[in-house]
């Protein structure tokens, strides 16, 4: 059997693409056996349909083209370290285990990749949306224009969760796409696509919307748009057009056996990626309404056997006992029908609409239950996020330092034995080249002590180039020097 994929990564850059161009052969299907049929079927009620024209995508492509962006980055890979070495001290001397603790890895534990993918400016100073996986673990990121100008982008924000991005450029007066209603998408209408496969710019293909509101096997709550438009890796991130003119997706993902294009490719709705836009502009995180339900599909057996004329709804096979569902009475064989009175035809339909609700608000529950419907109102709860929702780059302390910092609560702060201090959640760039790990604790820098982000913040703007981090790891603090650049 095949192993089939789900390709979302990009592809390294400097990678020799080889064209093969397969011969075309006609193909006139041979009828001599089938009975005559001895109906005629008028010309003239042929003729609009065979008169029909194509449609025409190059004053699409012409108009809104120029607003489509290279992408490309790079980034580190481990690749294993050699072994650290504590020049100047025996391995019987006491302070030999005390600085081997916070050894920097040496040189050549890591190789410089690069990788390319695609993106679109939505505002004329320069603000940009891409995917999160084209600039996940990115050191530096660099955006190349139509008409060849390349600017050093800022990372404003990532959601893994979402897979979407934004950057952000030092311009201005750029051109710039126009945004559409994704809920407006039909299943059929043509569709554009363009961006950078395999390092190909502002490549233009066609096809159309195969089907809305998909769930992939990904784990997000993402209904993602399917077309047929031919998406490859370097598409990562790049914009889906209708025929107005107007962008109702991000491409992301292609389904393939081989790596390739093969006629399956999904898009976040652009609606989507708008509300994490603003959020993480705003906020700098997301936040996602949550039930604290695990459901599944409901087929016709199942309808049979809860009594339902048809398959419909969200059955809950299992509810989290603290959870606002929990709270509010849902059990386990429940079915969801309607929320604040949309229906819920199918149970994919449930993640991203609650989702799109803010916590703490009040939802109104329909309910399905031993034959017969019950309403139910909820607190609605805030999705837990595994990873940090965004970490700045090139701007403030996180992106100058490349860490991901938060303050330490006061159980935190007993146990480590410290007052004030960061814990380091996610390290990139200098930081992570001067050897800081998640976990550590910053306590000061360059002797000031800091006790939330904006302390650090500060301290960041009025360094030169180079700073002194006092770090904790276990019970051993350390000055730590990075060079900012």
């Amino acid at each position: 059997m095949k192993r089939r994929m789900w390709v979302r990564d990009l592809l390294a850059a400097g990678i020799i693409a080889v064209l093969t161009v397969a011969g075309v052969k006609a193909y006139a299907p041979s009828w001599s056996n089938a009975r005559a049929d001895t109906s005629v079927v008028p010309v003239a009620a042929l003729a609009p349909v065979a008169s029909q024209a194509l449609p025409d995508f190059a004053a699409l492509v012409e108009h809104y083209g120029s607003a489509v962006v290279n992408i490309s980055v790079t980034r580190n890979v481990k690749t294993g370290f050699s072994s650290p070495q504590t020049p100047g001290f025996d391995k019987n001397d006491p302070f030999f285990e005390f600085f081997r603790h916070f050894q920097v890895p040496q040189p050549g534990g890591e190789t410089p990749q690069r990788g390319l993918g695609s993106g679109f400016i939505v505002s004329p100073d320069g603000t940009i949306l891409t995917n999160a996986h084209v600039v996940a673990d990115a050191q530096e990121v660099t955006v190349k224009l139509t008409d060849k100008r390349e600017f050093k982008a800022k990372v404003l924000g990532t959601d893994p969760q979402s897979d979407i991005a934004v950057l952000k450029i030092a311009a201005g007066s750029l051109p710039t796409v126009k945004l559409g209603d994704s809920k407006a998408v039909r299943v059929g209408e043509w569709v554009v696509a363009i961006g950078s496969p395999y390092g190909f710019e502002n490549s233009v293909t066609a096809g159309i919307v195969s089907a809305t509101s998909r769930s992939l096997p990904d784990g997000t709550y993402v209904p993602f748009i399917q077309t047929d438009a031919a998406v490859n890796p370097g598409n990562s991130g790049g914009p889906l057009f209708n025929m107005r003119g107007e962008v109702i997706g991000i491409n992301s993902q292609i389904y393939s056996q081989s790596g390739g294009y093969q006629g399956l490719s999904f898009a976040i709705p652009i609606d989507v990626a708008t509300n994490v836009k603003n959020q993480l502009i705003r906020y700098g995180k997301v936040s996602r309404g949550r039930l604290g339900v695990a459901i599944q599909e409901v087929n016709q057996s199942l309808a049979n056997s809860f009594g339902l004329e048809k398959p419909q709804g969200a059955l809950v096979s299992s509810v989290d006992d603290a959870g606002p569902a929990a709270k509010a009475g849902l059990k386990p064989g429940d079915v969801i029908l309607k929320v604040n009175g949309k229906a819920i035809s199918s149970y994919n339909e449930l993640a991203p609409y609650v989702a799109d609700l803010q916590p703490g608000s009040q939802a109104r529950l329909e309910v399905w239950r031993k034959g017969k419907t019950q309403e139910f109102t909820l607190t609605v709860g805030e999705m837990k996020t595994t990873k940090t929702a965004v970490i700045r780059s090139g701007n403030g302390a996180q992106g100058k330092l490349g860490l991901a910092v938060r303050p330490l609560n006061p159980d935190e702060q007993k146990e480590a034995g410290v007052r004030g201090g960061l814990l380091v959640e996610d390290v990139s760039g200098p930081a992570a080249k001067a050897g800081i790990q998640p976990g550590d604790i910053i306590l000061a820098l360059n002797g000031s002590p800091v006790k939330n982000v904006d302390e650090l913040r500060g301290l960041v703007e009025r360094s030169g180039k180079t700073v002194a981090l006092l770090v904790q790891r276990d019970n051993t603090k350390i000055f730590v020097p990075l060079n900012l650049g």
